[in-house]
């Protein structure tokens, strides 16, 4: 699937990156690949060959990005952001949900503060403009039963496509074609770990009270999301089911309520369904 893309280069400049850094656990931490095949992949096995919390794998090009499921992610070369952060988080199994909840919040706060812009928060991993999808989150990990060895965090982030083929346009976007400009891409990354940092150290810090940092996760998500509350989705699990949306549970689950009753959305893609 070929996407056309027309703009200068967007380089990043990573001694600037890293020193804008300083004193975040991803100082001294950046690994910058001009393609690779997927960053999460990589990032998984980095986790795995013992390298440190806050290492982050970011890439001009993916030719193999993953989403979540079997869904890939086109990544053309400098047509957006492609990048995994490696964590070793001082949380259990149970709660590791409000991590990828807590990046999303992460994304959607380095996109308004650097281009204004207010995007639609779909639970449980997208950012939408509308009805249509300009990033995905895919978290992955390896547990015990009660500790979390390592997450990885991935995220993708359309910034410079001009056009999509025919078959996306309706479902993708990108922040050039809602603005028409060019954003540049450091300027996202810096914003985007520096607030998935603050969100790291209230979920995760020595002194993080986790329920605490979760009922903020839940409020903020309510206010940013119309996916939350209100809403009439299709939800993609079993024989799948149709109801509106009904909050969130104690463990970040999205819950529905359907002719059937209240049911909860453990791992199923969520959609907008039509008038009843």
């Amino acid at each position: 699937m070929s996407i056309d893309i027309q703009t200068a280069h967007d380089p990043y400049n990573l001694p600037d990156l890293d020193a804008a850094l300083a004193g975040s656990r991803f100082a001294g931490n950046l690994h910058f690949f001009p393609s690779i095949p997927s960053t999460n992949t990589h990032t998984m096995q980095q986790a795995d060959a013992g390298a440190p919390d806050g290492s982050v794998y970011f890439a001009d090009e993916q030719t193999s990005g993953r989403g979540r499921g079997v869904h890939a992610w086109t990544s053309p070369p400098g047509s957006g952001l492609y990048v995994s952060i490696l964590l070793r988080p001082r949380i259990t199994p149970a709660d590791i949900l409000w991590l990828s909840l807590a990046a999303g919040l992460a994304v959607h706060n380095a996109i308004q503060s650097v281009t204004s812009l207010q995007p639609d928060l779909r639970w449980p991993n997208d950012l939408l403009f509308g009805p249509r999808k300009f990033c995905g989150i895919l978290t992955e990990l390896n547990a015990e039963v009660t500790r979390v060895r390592h997450a990885v965090i991935g995220i993708g982030i359309n910034v410079h496509q001009q056009q999509f083929p025919q078959e996306l346009r309706l479902i993708a976007t990108s922040l050039f074609i809602e603005t028409s400009r060019n954003w540049p891409r450091q300027d996202l990354l810096l914003a985007l770990l520096r607030s998935l940092d603050r969100e790291l150290i209230a979920l995760t810090g020595p002194d993080a009270d986790v329920q605490s940092a979760a009922q903020s996760i839940r409020t903020r998500l309510e206010q940013r999301s119309s996916w939350i509350r209100d809403k009439r989705v299709r939800v993609d699990e079993g024989d799948g089911f149709t109801g509106i949306t009904e909050g969130l549970d104690a463990r970040g689950f999205l819950q529905v309520r359907t002719p059937a009753g209240l049911r909860t959305v453990l791992s199923g893609g969520v959609r907008e369904a039509g008038p009843a």
